[in-house]
């Protein structure tokens, strides 16, 4: 690394892995290693969302809870790097929810989490195709008082984006149970269609005011994503999750790697607010500086990739 380089700066820039955090296939015999069953792609084609995936050991959790803890200090001197970063996104004073996003352009641990093998192969499988990142994510809960994510879809806040060709990892940093506020996921909510925004915080329940009946009574069917700390779940842009607040005596926190496939373009005049990002012009590819390839099978697998059972692609 360069003098100039070993000073602070915006990992953006680096396309690849800038550590030794994980240790990269190079066949595909050693892709197939982190390879999904077809049993667990057809369950997420059906229901919405996969579950239980191990991404990270304990060691490389540790890692990125050492630089967490350094994150979320606002003081951090490359702080204005998050394309949002809230202290407390709740609406409750009484709970605090941390919320930011673009973690991957600050700290050398969350960039190399994007080269993640099993997070690659998994999303490779599930979305069908070549893809990029779109943004990271932390959610952070304190013990006794964490507030919650209400119901929602993550593709309503990504319209500026077309066509919806989306993916959500979310990996958890701590155990994530139901007594400290775990995700749930509605299954099959993936087929409902684009629902409009009804707030990310505050009123855990508000999006049903936008629902029929039949939608309101799948909520008695939701499950609980709970997960051993390194373990991830994948779901849809359309899957309908959300959090409760943690009152257990334990903290849950967790990042979200949202990726999207190769060719999707921006929409950026179909919203005002696009949370800070640098969104490309209209119609142009969701590509360059901020939304670098992370897998492509025709490089990675070559011609194995077409033993690899995938989703259709959307």
């Amino acid at each position: 690394m360069s003098e100039a380089t070993a000073l602070p700066y915006d990992l953006s820039v680096e396309h690849r892995p800038v550590g030794d955090f994980f240790a990269q296939p190079t066949t595909p015999e050693e892709w197939a290693a982190y390879r999904l069953s077809a049993e667990q792609v057809a369950f997420f084609e059906h229901h919405g969302y996969l579950s239980g995936i191990r991404i990270l050991s304990d060691a490389q959790v540790d890692a990125l809870s050492d630089e967490l803890d350094q994150l979320v200090d606002p003081g951090h001197p490359l702080n204005h790097l998050f394309y949002e970063y809230h202290s407390n996104e709740a609406i409750d004073p009484g709970q605090v929810l941390f919320h930011a996003l673009g973690a991957w352009r600050i700290g050398r641990a969350f960039h190399d989490l994007l080269w993640a093998p099993a997070f690659r192969m998994a999303a490779f499988q599930l979305l069908g195709g070549p893809f990029r990142q779109f943004h990271d994510q932390l959610f952070c809960k304190p013990a006794g008082h964490g507030g919650v994510v209400a119901w929602h879809q993550d593709f309503s806040y990504w319209t500026w984006t077309r066509p919806m060709a989306h993916l959500s990892c979310w990996i958890g940093l701590d155990d994530a149970t139901t007594e400290n506020g775990c995700l749930w996921y509605v299954p099959g909510s993936h087929g409902w269609g684009l629902l409009p925004v009804t707030g990310l915080t505050g009123d855990m329940d508000a999006v049903r005011t936008v629902l029929d009946p039949a939608q309101i009574a799948a909520f008695e069917r939701r499950v609980p994503n709970q997960l051993k700390r390194g373990e991830a779940s994948f779901h849809h842009p359309l899957m309908m999750h959300g959090s409760y607040e943690n009152r257990s005596d334990r903290q849950r926190r967790a990042t979200v790697i949202n990726v999207l496939g190769d060719g999707v373009r921006s929409n950026v005049e179909a919203m005002a607010d696009t949370m800070g990002f640098e969104v490309p012009p209209q119609d142009a590819p969701m590509a360059g500086q901020f939304y670098p390839l992370l897998f492509d099978p025709a490089r990675d697998l070559g011609a194995a990739a077409a033993d690899v059972p995938t989703a259709p692609q959307s």
